[in-house]
Formats: C-alpha cells, structure tokens, sequence
C-alpha cells in the first residue's frame, strides 16, 4: 500500500498536463468558432454600405467571411489598360500597399488569428488580377 502515494505523486503532475492540453485544444476550437461568428458578423455589417468607390478605379464591392477569413472583394476599372497589363504594373506596389494598410488598420483582428483578405477583379472581364491574404505573419516586417 505504500507504493500508492508514490505512484499518485509521480502520475499526478502527468495527468495535470493532460487536462491542461485537452482543455488548450478546446480552447482553439471555441476560438476557431469565436473567429468564424465574428467574420460572419463584420462581413453582415460592413456589407450594408456596399458597393463603395475607394477612388476612380476602384470600387469595393462585396465582403464576405470565409471560416476565420475576411475576403474584401474589390473591381478595378482602369481602362484602357488591359487585364494583362494592370497584372504586371500594379501587382506589387498594390501588394505593399494593401499589406501596410491592413497591417495597421486590421491589427486586432490579425492578431486574433483571423486572415484579411483583398481579391481584385477585372470591372470589365470579371477575371480575378491580384489576391492578397495578409494574416498577423505578413505584418512582422512592418
């Protein structure tokens, strides 16, 4: 009878641990679905006042949630330009702009796990030209 104290001391610090990651996995799961709820419920807000002109070729006009991701969804008219040509001048200033802009405009949301994303579309074509997913590590270098 002696040896149960010892096997409970040397099991118990075993089987805190154990609870301690059962409950740690929960605590992602509810955060998972805390993070979905809320992208569902600042798409359903933000939405209301869409479509809206960000300036003379462009215009936002849809914003979705996609588990824990905000997708913002936007339309570049830049005629006469063409799909083609607006890919290979724009694609990386816009990709540092939009990256700086999210980073600092979206840092609560970047830093609950949630992606912000920006999906650029043709006006003209409806083709998508340029997807940026910006999530807290995208913000490390800014």
């Amino acid at each position: 009878m002696k040896i149960l104290p010892i096997i409970l001391t040397v099991l118990s610090p075993i089987i805190l641990f154990a609870s301690d990651i059962r409950s740690e996995e929960l605590s992602t799961k509810n955060m998972q679905t805390q993070n979905t709820q809320i992208t569902k419920l600042a798409a359903d807000e933000l939405s209301k006042t869409l479509p809206q002109t960000i300036d003379k070729h462009t215009n936002l006009v849809k914003i979705e949630s996609q588990e824990s991701a905000l997708l913002y969804i936007f339309e570049i008219d830049a005629m006469p330009k063409s799909d083609e040509t607006i890919k290979k001048e724009d694609h990386s200033r816009m990709k540092e702009a939009v990256t700086i802009g999210v980073c600092r405009s979206s840092k609560r949301f970047l830093e609950a796990n949630i992606t912000i994303s920006y999906v650029y579309n043709s006006a003209k074509s409806k083709v998508e030209l340029f997807r940026f997913d910006i999530d807290h590590k995208s913000c490390s270098n800014i």
